[in-house]
């Protein structure tokens, strides 16, 4: 069988450093140990190249996109990069890349996935979704946010490699807080730095500027403004091996999304998902995240981390002192997270749950 990972947008430097991003990636690379798989994606340049693991990944240099959008890139000869596959598994489901998938698979009989990872955008007064032939959502929330039809939907999460991400070793010490994450008003950052103490090392790694628009856009400068006198450490751009070391670094990981920002606009669809939670989880660092969307889905509260109202800086800041100060808690939170991820939150568990809920039809 031979399916292919259609992503609207690559990770890493010539795309985006984001979940739905990284998702596809990850899951190509897993699927690929188990079956022909390719990853087609969209970047700066064209390129064709195999990884060490045996996954193909396929560029595709954009003529355009609708809108100036990242997430609708388009090209013509997607269609014809497709007819190669029995299968077809897409990301963003309203994604350009993914409407262009629908309508070819459709017209081939071609048995087609999807993947949603929050892209807001219109739905075709209400067509798109029937266009696909399974809903494999990244949470039990994601589905619920989505509507997709029971009878055709999945929950597959999503994972960490927990030979990348693993706990330090022994006799390393544990010291400070993490962020992972893009810097956008809704991931709640402000509310981090508020709630860790002036002198506690708090590392925030992530790019900024995402959000083109007043006031949005000035957000990495108010958090710059916020971090004045406190040692805080912003890491932009670290590559995978760098967000690992972080990880096992850290004494505790912090997840502060809101649903609510600081600008007090709503915030429709916060975390579908949360990969940094189990990466976190599988460097045997604890967690501390809001109780939100799919967050609460991976994150045990008391077992593996703790979870908080979102936007609560007084209990989020308590929880973190909790984690901070009793060292034997920590270690059972990380060893617990650590557990849990080798158990349901891999990527190959991810591939294996993706490849019995793809359509039988696609194994010819």
């Amino acid at each position: 069988m031979r399916i292919i990972q259609l992503a609207p947008t690559c990770f890493g430097v010539d795309g985006l450093f984001g979940g739905g991003e990284r998702y596809p990636l990850e899951l190509a690379r897993a699927l690929a140990r188990e079956v022909d798989c390719e990853l087609v994606t969209f970047g700066h340049s064209g390129r064709m190249l195999t990884e060490p693991g045996g996954l193909r990944v396929r560029v595709l240099r954009p003529w355009a996109r609708l809108r100036g959008h990242p997430a609708h890139p388009v090209n013509p000869a997607l269609p014809a990069v497709l007819a190669r596959a029995d299968v077809v598994h897409t990301h963003h489901m309203r994604s350009a890349p993914s409407r262009v998938a629908a309508v070819a698979s459709r017209l081939a009989g071609r048995p087609l996935a999807v993947t949603d990872h929050g892209l807001g955008g219109g739905e075709w007064w209400g067509m798109l979704p029937r266009f696909f032939d399974r809903f494999l959502v990244v949470s039990r929330f994601s589905a619920v946010t989505l509507g997709s039809p029971p009878d055709r939907t999945a929950v597959v999460y999503g994972g960490a490699d927990p030979a990348r991400y693993h706990p330090p070793a022994r006799g390393e010490e544990r010291a400070g807080v993490l962020f992972v994450g893009r810097l956008t008003p809704h991931k709640g950052v402000d509310l981090l730095i508020r709630a860790v103490p002036p002198d506690m090392p708090l590392t925030i790694a992530g790019t900024g500027r995402h959000d083109p628009r007043p006031p949005e856009s000035g957000y990495t400068e108010l958090l710059a403004r916020l971090a004045r006198g406190r040692r805080v450490r912003f890491v932009a751009h670290a590559d995978d091996a760098e967000v690992a070391a972080l990880y096992r670094q850290s004494a505790v990981a912090c997840l502060p999304s809101v649903e609510v920002t600081c600008y007090g606009r709503h915030v429709e669809i916060s975390e579908l998902l949360g990969l940094a939670a189990i990466e976190a989880m599988a460097s045997g660092t604890p967690v501390v995240c809001s109780r939100l969307g799919g967050l609460a889905e991976v994150v045990r509260h008391s077992e593996t981390g703790f979870l908080v109202e979102p936007g609560n800086v007084a209990e989020l800041r308590d929880r973190i002192a909790t984690v901070l100060a009793d060292r034997p808690l920590a270690g059972r939170l990380g060893d617990n997270a650590r557990l849990l991820v080798l158990e349901r939150y891999t990527w190959q568990a991810c591939a294996h749950r993706c490849l019995a809920a793809y359509p039988p039809t696609a194994a010819r």
